[in-house]
Formats: C-alpha cells, structure tokens, sequence
C-alpha cells in the first residue's frame, strides 16, 4: 500500500486507447475535493482534481462549508457523513460520454442525479501543535452524481487515512486506479481495485425484485487478496438509522408518503445524514421526488429560501414549491425552523442490548432553544396504527443479539409492504384506464387514456383497496385523500416515479403517470 502510494502517478492514457481521459473516472465521480481550515479564510479548498475539473465559484463555497462540522465539536478523531448539493451554472460538459443506458437500466432511486451533486465526508480533526490553530482539520469530499452511499464512504475509509499521511501523490494514485474501473452496469457485478484492495460490488437493475437478497459473491477464487464485499452499494444499516424512532415508523413513513416537510435535529452531520437518507429510503421503490438535504449549515445559498416565513416551501398549504427533508446540527436551527410542521430531534446513535430509548411524539408549542429534548415535534395524527407485531420481532431480535443487517431486513421488508399495498390499488385502477390491445392498431390513431377520476378510484378502495395485501388497520382511505392537505396522490412520488414490478408494462405506466399530471 505504501510503495502505491509513493509511486509517479500514471500518465493519462493516449487518445487512440480512450477518446476522453478520466472518462472511467467520471463514470463514478466527478470529482474529488480536498478542503482544509485557513485561519484568516475559514474553510478553503485546497484541492480539486482532476484539474480541469470546473466547479462554480458558488458551489466551491457551498462544499467548503457542507465538508465541515456546522457547530463546534469538541471530539477528536475522524468523521463520515454525506451532504447533497444543488448544481448551480447550468449544465456542463463532463468527461463520462453518458448516452442515458445507465438510468434506463438502473432503480429510479439510484439513477444518476443531473441537477444535484452528492457529498461524500471524510472529515479529521486532530491535535496538531504545529499548526497555529493547535488542531489538524481537513477533509476528503467525493463529489459524485451517484447516490452509492455505502460504496462510496467504504472507498474513503480506505484512501482518506492514507491521503492524510501522504498528501497528493497518493491521491493522485488513487484516482488513477479509479480511472480503470469498468463503469457501473445496472445488474453486474464488478470488482474494483485500490489500494491493494479490491471491493466487490453489483450494481442494482430496474429488473430487480424488491426486497430481494443481497448480490451473491463471484469469482473470488481468482482474487488475492480475498475481496472486500459489499452487500449494498447504497443501503444504509435501516435498523441503527432509526432505532430511536422504531415505535413510531408508522407515521415517518406516512409523512415520507404525502411528502411532508421534515426538519431532522441531530448532534453531528454523520447522524443527521443518515437518519435524513434512511427517511428518503422509506417509499422503495418508490423513488422520494421532493427536495432532501441529508446535512444542511446555515451558510448555505438556500438558507434564506427554506428560513423565511414568506417564501417557505414547506408550509402547509403552499404547493409553488417542492417540499424539503433537511438534516441540521446547528442549535440556531431551532430558533428559526421552530415553525416547521415536523421536526425530529434525535441524539447519538448508539446500539446497546435492549431496545433504543425511544422519543415521545410531542407538541410543536414545547420545541424549546437549546435544551430541546429529542422527540418528534408535530400535531400530525396517523392515520395507520402502529404495527406492535413488527416491534415485538425486533425487540426480540435485539434479546437474541441478531445480526443489525438482519434486523435491517426486517425493517425494510415492512415499509416495503407498506408502500406496495398502498399502490397496487393505484397501479390496478390505472391499468383499468388503459385502452385494450386489440384497439390499437397501425390504421387508426392511437386510442386516447381515459382520464384519472380520484372519484372513481376512491370508490374501487372499498373493494380492492389495501386491505387485500395488508394486515395493518387504519384509515387507508383518509391517508389516500389526506383531508386538509395534498390528497396523498399530488405529491411528486406518484409523477413519473413508478419503478415497480407490479404491472406487465411498468414504463408505460410511468409515462401514463406523467401525462395524467396525478
């Protein structure tokens, strides 16, 4: 590993072998960034490579800031945590020919992001008497359109500690290494080398079963040293995100579903990030349409925007504007988001030998300034109740020290039911609207659809209606029509976001979705 790191970055290779150099490398980043603490400037970038890799002045800053700590932090050590950012400057050339077979083949919640980038942290902070400030802080950022979370912080555990001792050259080795990797093909397996270690990944397809197995392993008699697998490129441990909240999933995941407003309160970005991009995950495979940031700093160019009372999105009665999941750090935060509709605040998470502590849902009237307790902070009332069968498996797992991956599973199972019962009398009543087989044809012109009445769908509930596939009570039909807000139909899941196995010809209903504007 160190002779890798002290050899002469490779050359770029010649046109004739590759029409556009780091054309593999932009396939799975775009590019890396190096940001440290200048005692007079703050957060400075240091680094961006490749070279010629162009970012704006403004989205500079905004990584600047996003890549360290918003509030000070007396810990020591090393730091992971994730941010997503908004592309400024209008669309740009990029190294990666992209003819769009990626996003064709891939899930809709892991297509590659054309208005957003993705942070990827490894921040460090440690004592350092040389440096005026007496401490050594810098971090490493992969800046990917890529939401391959779990790969892509398991690629910084190995090359940020290394980078930290041997500074450039290393990284320069490192994203010459990533050069030569294959680009991600949805339902392959790939085996990617770095720094003497090669991570085995499959890449997930639209054709995939939800809730199916992680990837088998292949061809690992030919490799030495033996691969370092991962069994999800993007899946978060869904137990650990939420085991302060497992009582009350029910109503995250209905919240998630109407696309509700969520301000998610945590002591640092490595929780806050995870808890907001767990929430994101609930409706797979539905993809979350509506705008989320997993880490959010008061120095961001959107503070205004989500601050003001004016122009907020997440008020409840404003459709102009997409609503937002936003995780913060800052205690400023609770001052000026105290009149959002839903606020989580969560403390460290740490798994012990029982069941997590769990918050209390509390009114909005008690979010108080700094020594706000953790809880849920909301009037919402769900409209489902709560599954006590679920929590029983996992307690009881926890007493028989099951496996977190396990517990992971099934957790993700249940909130995959959910979100299948809840659409499967959507996807029947639609397919009901389509024209039949034999009235198309080359002669004629094409049949029209017949419009979506939410009249007539709602009555085709009490027949066919969750009901059928799912063991939870409740209000199914006020949860579809959500009196007094967005009928749970409006929100943008259900525009064009449908990549679910549930019909012969999911494609077409998703560009049926999209003309019926639900």
């Amino acid at each position: 590993m160190d002779a890798l790191c002290r050899a002469e970055p490779r050359p770029r290779r010649p046109a004739a072998a590759s029409p556009l150099p780091w054309a593999r490398f932009s396939a799975w980043l775009d590019c890396v960034c190096v940001v440290t603490f200048d005692l007079e400037l703050g957060q400075a970038m240091e680094l961006v490579y490749p070279y010629d890799f162009r970012l704006t002045e403004k989205e500079k800053t905004s990584i600047c800031y996003l890549s360290f700590p918003d509030s000070y932090s007396g810990g020591l050590g090393d730091t992971q945590f994730s941010f997503r950012l908004r592309q400024s400057g209008g669309q740009r050339t990029t190294h990666y020919e992209d003819d769009g077979e990626y996003n064709r083949e891939a899930p809709l919640t892991l297509q590659r992001e054309s208005a957003h980038y993705f942070g990827y942290v490894y921040f460090r902070q440690v004592k350092d008497s040389s440096m005026k400030r007496g401490y050594f802080q810098k971090s490493l950022v992969l800046v990917s359109r890529l939401p391959y979370v779990n790969l892509f912080q398991s690629l910084l555990q190995l090359i940020a500690p290394e980078y930290f001792d041997k500074l450039e050259p290393c990284l320069e080795a490192v994203c010459n290494e990533i050069d030569q990797w294959l680009p991600p093909v949805p339902g392959q397996t790939l085996n990617l080398p770095v720094m003497g270690v090669v991570i085995q990944v499959r890449i997930p397809s639209r054709v995939d079963k939800p809730g199916s197995s992680p990837v088998k392993q292949f061809n690992q008699e030919n490799l030495l040293p033996a691969p370092l697998v991962l069994p999800s490129v993007h899946e978060l441990d869904l137990f650990r995100c939420f085991q302060p909240v497992l009582i009350h999933i029910q109503m995250l995941w209905e919240l998630m579903l109407l696309g509700e407003p969520i301000v998610v309160m945590a002591p640092s970005p490595t929780v806050s990030s995870e808890m907001v991009l767990a929430l994101t995950s609930c409706l797979a495979p539905l993809k979350y349409c509506c705008d989320y940031r997993p880490y959010f700093t008061i120095h961001d160019s959107e503070f205004k925007e989500y601050t003001t009372r004016t122009q907020a999105p997440f008020l409840l009665f404003s459709l102009s504007r997409p609503n937002i999941v936003v995780g913060v750090t800052n205690p400023f935060f609770i001052k000026t988001l105290q009149h959002w509709p839903h606020i989580l605040r969560v403390g460290e998470l740490r798994m012990s030998g029982d069941l997590p502590k769990q918050v209390k849902v509390k009114k909005l009237n008690k979010l108080k300034t700094l020594d706000t307790k953790p809880g849920i902070y909301t009037s919402y009332k769900t409209f489902l109740h709560k599954d006590k069968t679920l929590i029983k498996r996992l307690l009881k797992g926890i007493q028989r020290k099951r496996p977190s991956e396990v517990q992971s599973a099934l957790l993700r199972r249940h909130l995959l039911e959910l979100t299948q019962s809840f659409i499967i009398p959507l996807e029947h009543y639609i397919a009901s609207l389509m024209p039949l087989q034999r009235a198309i044809t080359p002669w004629k012109n094409p049949p029209q659809i017949r419009p979506f009445r939410q009249e007539d769908f709602m009555k085709t509930l009490e027949h066919a209606g969750p009901q059928l596939t799912c063991v939870l009570k409740g209000d199914w039909l006020g949860l579809y029509s959500r009196k007094g807000n967005r009928c749970a139909m409006e929100p943008p899941h259900f525009s064009g976001s449908f990549s679910v196995p549930f019909s012969t010809s999911p494609r077409f209903l998703q560009a049926f979705l999209q003309v019926s504007q639900l």
